[in-house]
C-alpha cells in the first residue's frame, strides 16, 4: 500500500507520494539519493522531491492507496465548481476544473470514466463532444484569458448555457461556435 500527501488547490485535490522511511523509496529515483534525516519527503511527481511539512498550508492529510489514482476524479477535478475558470465541459454542461497545465492529466481520468480504452483521452473527448476551456496568455497581455477549443467545431446547447453561466459566453470562438450550432438545438 502507498502512501499519499494529498493537498488542495482552487481546482480540486492533488497527492503526491508520502514516504517516511527509506525502505518505502525503494524502486524509486530516490533510493540513493534521499537519506533518513530527510524523512519524511514527498515525491512531486515532477521528477523531484521536498521534505514534507505537515503545517503546508494546502496540506489536507495522508491517505493510503493501491490505486492508479488514489483520489476520485470529482475530488481531484472539481465537478460543476462554482469558481469553475479552466477545465473541461461535457456534452451535459458539467465542468471538470483544473488549472493551467493539468488538462492533459484530467482527460486522462475522464477517459478513463466516461470512455474506456480511449488511446487518446483529449482527442477522444473531443470526438466525444466535451469542449476545453484553456489559458489563452499570449505573454504580453496584462491579464490571462480563456479560450474555449471545440475538436468538432459544434457545442450542444448546455454546453453554451454552461459557457454563459462562467461568464465566456461572448467570447468570439463561442459565439461563433453558437452560430455555426444553434439551428441543430
Amino acid at each position: 500500500m502507498k502512501k499519499y500527501a494529498v493537498y488542495r488547490s482552487a481546482t480540486g485535490m492533488y497527492c503526491n507520494e508520502y514516504h517516511d522511511t527509506l525502505d518505502s523509496l525503494k524502486g524509486t529515483l530516490f533510493e540513493t539519493v534521499v537519506k533518513e534525516e530527510q524523512l519524511p519527503v514527498v515525491l512531486d511527481g515532477c521528477g523531484g522531491y521536498h521534505t514534507f511539512k505537515e503545517d503546508d498550508y494546502n496540506f489536507v492529510k495522508i491517505i493510503e492507496s493501491n490505486k492508479k489514482n488514489p483520489l476520485p476524479l470529482e475530488k481531484m477535478f472539481f465537478k460543476n465548481d462554482d469558481n469553475f475558470k479552466l477545465g473541461w465541459i461535457s456534452p451535459q454542461g458539467d465542468t471538470y476544473s483544473c488549472d493551467y497545465t493539468n488538462h492533459n492529466r484530467c482527460a486522462i481520468m475522464l477517459a478513463e470514466k466516461f470512455i474506456p480504452g480511449a488511446k487518446f483521452p483529449e482527442r477522444a473527448l473531443g470526438r466525444a463532444g466535451w469542449i476545453k476551456v484553456i489559458d489563452s496568455w499570449d505573454g504580453t497581455q496584462r491579464q490571462h484569458g480563456q479560450f474555449v477549443y471545440s475538436l468538432t467545431g459544434k457545442i450542444t446547447k448546455k454546453q453554451a448555457d454552461k459557457l454563459f453561466d462562467v461568464g465566456l459566453y461572448f467570447n468570439e470562438e463561442v459565439q461563433r461556435l453558437i452560430k455555426d450550432c444553434e439551428n441543430d438545438w
